[in-house]
């Protein structure tokens, strides 16, 4: 397919980028960043707040990798961070249907399930069906395009797939790993999830290359927590009285990611355990 990858020159898009020439589709990278000097397909620089440029950079293109957003809360202020997410959002999903491309994969977030979890979680391990919690104009930004895609969608008849990402991390970031497991509450803030960067880039692909309807949401987290600490007692200690649903593996997520297994094939394969050798 020709796909464009928006946000391409963000953590997660380097990885969609690179996973999607590997595995011989024909990509066009776009973000309002410069082009990554590894960068291995075309690159086009585009604002997509600006519709004009959505539609334009859009041009034959067969499906769309969205991830181009500001990436988290507190890197500027509330208004801005929703007001910039949304016109990105919106732009692109109706340049999509207007250029009648075949799919649109894109990033939304744990964090519409109710992170930090200051309030503790109604149950674990967390799944699609515990939403919308929003906490910020960040998380908002995601449960709203999340609304917009499912009427996008039954306009225009595309499918359209949001992927629920963790907290992604490159390989590099696991050597931090060990300062998180003296204190159960270092990484409470997501269940002590994350998601590979790489792995990542595979759950955009296989949902890219999917035969999905309509419109699907799944969560994108590893398989493992990033704790050395059993799943059982992380809860036992932090969230006590939360209903745990199911028995609980060894160091088994609390973000359940058993849809985008069912739905697309998808399976994590990188884990820091593998990385760090622990």
């Amino acid at each position: 397919m020709r796909i464009l990858v928006t946000g391409a020159s963000g953590k997660a898009g380097k990885w969609v980028v690179r996973d999607l020439v590997d595995n011989g589709h024909d990509v066009l990278a776009t973000d309002l960043a410069p082009k990554l000097p590894d960068c291995p397909c075309a690159f086009t620089r585009a604002d997509l707040t600006d519709y004009g440029q959505a539609m334009d950079i859009m041009r034959g293109i067969d499906a769309v990798a969205h991830l181009a957003n500001i990436p988290a809360p507190e890197l500027f202020t509330d208004a801005y961070t929703i007001n910039q997410n949304n016109a990105m959002n919106t732009n692109v999903f109706l340049a999509a249907a207007d250029r009648k491309v075949d799919r649109v994969v894109w990033a939304s977030s744990e964090t519409t399930l109710g992170l930090p979890f200051d309030v503790p979680p109604l149950y674990a391990p967390v799944d699609e069906a515990h939403y919308p919690f929003p906490t910020s104009t960040y998380s908002l930004s995601k449960v709203a395009a999340e609304a917009m895609a499912e009427q996008v969608s039954a306009w225009s008849g595309i499918p359209f797939v949001a992927l629920r990402l963790s907290n992604v991390l490159d390989p590099d970031d696991y050597e931090a790993f060990p300062d998180y497991w003296p204190d159960a509450m270092s990484r409470k803030w997501n269940l002590w999830g994350y998601i590979d960067a790489r792995d990542a880039a595979s759950a955009f692909r296989n949902a890219l290359e999917s035969a999905t309807t309509g419109v699907e949401v799944a969560i994108i987290a590893n398989d493992d927590t990033v704790m050395q600490r059993s799943s059982t007692e992380l809860m036992a200690e932090v969230f006590p009285d939360v209903e745990i649903r199911g028995p609980l593996g060894e160091h088994e997520t609390l973000l359940a990611n058993d849809r985008a297994k069912e739905l697309f094939g998808w399976k994590p394969t990188h884990s820091w355990r593998q990385e760090l050798g622990r």
